[in-house]
């Protein structure tokens, strides 16, 4: 059976403010049909940046220039259950990062690997997920020939980049993002488009751990880049 899981959510500027009522603000959310209307939809995790021991925000910023990541996703809006954590196996700035998902106990579920473009003959950014008991699956973020139309029309972004700083306004592309994880050539889940401009990740395979999947779900859209607009630093 297919699944589709993606994040939803806000972020706040910093003339707002978040709801007071204690709440988890992002959810995680699955799906066991295709994007449609219409289609039954349920909250699978709500996930929640872990600050540093002692530290806040900008204490989470600060160690996340060098690839670390934190999270604890909750099986409910108000924390009364832990679902699954996301934690920093090992990072180096500018390089790979390793993450490794953890169960509500602590028993290690899975490890995410995540290798940067442009580092030791990679053009694309390569992500490894290996389940616990299973082969490593591997994907690289978007296509060869979409990559290329978007170099190629990189000083045109450039330009609309620097009249949207002076204007306020514009509409630049993004970098390609699909990304297929393949084991033995078999594609087992699918990070693609989804309803607007949202992402969701196809799991293809019916083997996979749910706290797998969404940890996976987590981390790429905590890694969305300098176009993009990251979960885990929105304001609490």
């Amino acid at each position: 059976m297919r699944q589709f899981l993606w994040l939803s959510g806000r972020t706040w500027s910093k003339n707002e403010q978040p709801p007071n009522d204690g709440r988890v603000i992002h959810t995680i959310r699955i799906s066991d049909s295709a994007p449609e209307p219409g289609r039954a939809v349920h909250p699978l995790a709500f996930p929640e940046r872990r600050d540093p021991p002692g530290g806040d925000l900008k204490a989470y910023r600060a160690a996340r220039k060098d690839g670390t990541r934190a999270f604890t996703l909750w099986a409910d809006h108000y924390r009364q259950q832990v679902f699954a954590h996301v934690v920093t196996k090992s990072a180096v700035k500018g390089g790979s990062a390793t993450y490794e998902v953890l169960g509500a106990a602590g028993e290690s579920v899975a490890l995410i690997t995540r290798e940067p473009a442009m580092k030791g003959g990679r053009i694309r950014t390569r992500w490894t997920v290996q389940q616990a008991g299973a082969a490593p699956a591997v994907g690289l973020k978007g296509r060869p020939f979409w990559w290329f139309v978007w170099w190629l029309f990189s000083p045109v972004q450039l330009a609309i980049v620097v009249g949207s700083i002076i204007s306020g306004s514009g509409d630049v592309a993004r970098p390609p993002r699909r990304t297929r994880w393949r084991i033995d050539r078999r594609v087992v889940l699918d990070y693609h488009s989804g309803p607007g401009s949202a992402f969701e990740l196809e799991v293809k395979a019916d083997w996979w751990d749910s706290r797998v999947t969404a940890g996976l779900v987590a981390l790429l859209c905590s890694h969305e880049g300098w176009m993009g607009n990251d979960w885990d630093l929105a304001r609490d």
